[in-house]
């Protein structure tokens, strides 16, 4: 079979390996698109939509549940396991359609289907073909990470297989306590079901700010069991599984179900990446530059999930672009400026990290959401903000856990992106009453410990609990 000839190969048709195709295909070069199946992005198939659609139910149930509070006694509610599972599906399937719409706009021989692994650097085997190209973009995701434990157990399932039951699970227990791992297990324990959550650490969420992260372990306490700090072991009990666990807490009991979210490592295990003469860090994935999103100086790219740096959608969209472009242009490679980092966690609250973390020099401000006005009025008032600045009182980063956290985090997003200080938010319109008006109190701190006045002053506005 003779050579497939390129300028660049992009390998993995996911939402990083698509923006890659398209971005060197818009500089000019002639693309090779390299996917196993073509079956979709992880986005639309197993992650952000399929979730958002079961943590959709979990809310209209909750807010059944939750009515007394206003005074409004709804009839007993029944949750129809099967319906509930059958919407996921559908709108899930609906979304994958739509994106594998996209590959029609791809011009006729581009796309390989294929198992794709190095020959040497610039040749790759796809399947029996041979594909030369003069620069390689790997954009080939991660995958959902199987502990020894659980390995051969039946009823186990991760984020690639919980969307396919056909009925709730009747128990479940969920192994990590990371972004994933707590957005479906509350929404399952909102949903009805019996619901424990294990983690060997003693994070949430991915959260690095400790005081945040403690305001929000009582909220999900109150919903399930949180068990960090724990090693689990499991066994094959009939039916069922049983987890053993110990360390700060320790027990025994069996569940219907396990959903392993315990991490996505990179899915490059087929690549043979010792043939493409890179250098790979501990964890075997190669060293790159985060603002090219190229191997050293070679002509191989990385992009999205499979660089283990920020697995999330827009961030895929951004180095897939960066990677094509550069593929195309090597050996012209040109640095990108980067956004601000941002990544929520759709738990409810959700919660957010913004920017950098803080550090020694970091000025912090906080507002406490247990008495802001609109979260009163709504029954949501619980929670914790804290912004971060410089000793000027430019914003650098947050973190958060408070009602209409997504939407507050890109707002902060937006003002540390056009590096604004906290004396010019505080100087914007902010209406009342909103959930807005809880950053007020914490830009107000920070502008307090500089001892800089700001527009404010003029107006304290209402108070915190109003």
């Amino acid at each position: 079979m003779p050579d497939r000839n390129c300028d660049v190969a992009i390998i993995g048709a996911g939402t990083a390996g698509l923006s890659a195709e398209r971005s060197a295909r818009r500089a000019g070069a002639k693309t090779m698109l390299i996917d196993e199946r073509f079956a979709g992005t992880t986005c639309a198939s197993v992650g952000c939509m399929p979730s958002k659609l079961l943590i959709a139910a979990s809310k209209n149930a909750h807010s059944i549940a939750s009515a007394a509070e206003f005074g409004i006694h709804a009839r007993s509610v029944k949750i129809d396991g099967r319906a509930v599972m059958a919407r996921v599906r559908k709108l899930r399937d609906a979304f994958v359609a739509s994106t594998l719409k996209s590959l029609d706009d791809i011009p006729d021989g581009v796309r390989l289907e294929g198992t794709a692994c190095f020959v040497e650097p610039g040749i790759l085997a796809v399947d029996g073909a041979r594909v030369v190209a003069k620069a390689i973009v790997i954009a080939t995701g991660s995958r959902a990470a199987i502990p020894q434990t659980f390995k051969g157990l039946g009823q186990i399932l991760t984020n690639e297989t919980v969307f396919e039951l056909e009925d709730l699970p009747t128990s479940l227990a969920v192994i990590g306590a990371g972004p994933l791992g707590l957005e479906l297990a509350q929404a399952f324990a909102r949903l009805g079901v019996d619901v424990e959550v294990f983690d060997e650490g003693d994070t949430i969420a991915a959260l690095k700010d400790d005081a945040v992260a403690q305001s929000l372990r009582p909220l999900l306490e109150a919903e399930f069991p949180l068990r960090l700090g724990t090693s689990i072991v499991a066994s094959q009990a009939g039916n069922e599984i049983e987890i053993s666990w110990s360390g700060a807490s320790s027990g025994k009991r069996r569940f219907s179900h396990v959903l392993v979210a315990a991490g996505r490592p990179p899915n490059m295990k087929e690549l043979a990446l010792e043939k493409a003469g890179l250098e790979l860090d501990d964890h075997g994935i190669p060293i790159f530059d985060r603002t090219t999103m190229q191997c050293g100086y070679t002509p191989i790219f990385l992009a999205g999930d499979c660089d283990h740096d920020s697995p999330v959608l827009h961030e895929a969209s951004a180095e897939g672009a960066i990677a094509g472009h550069n593929a195309a242009r090597f050996p012209a490679v040109k640095p990108s400026k980067r956004s601000t980092p941002l990544a929520i966690t759709f738990t409810d609250p959700p919660s957010a990290s913004i920017g950098c973390p803080a550090n020694d020099e970091s000025v912090v401000g906080e507002t406490d959401f247990s008495d802001q006005g609109r979260a009163k009025a709504d029954g949501r008032n619980a929670g914790l903000v804290r912004l971060y600045a410089d000793q000027g009182g430019k914003l650098t980063g947050a973190t958060l856990s408070a009602p209409e956290a997504e939407h507050l985090a890109h707002l902060i997003a937006w003002a540390i992106e056009h590096g604004q200080t906290a004396m010019q938010v505080l100087d914007l319109p902010i209406y009342h009453p909103t959930y807005e008006e809880g950053l007020r109190s914490a830009l107000r701190q920070i502008c307090q410990q500089i001892d800089v006045g700001f527009a404010a002053d003029r107006d304290e506005g209402s108070a915190p609990g109003i």
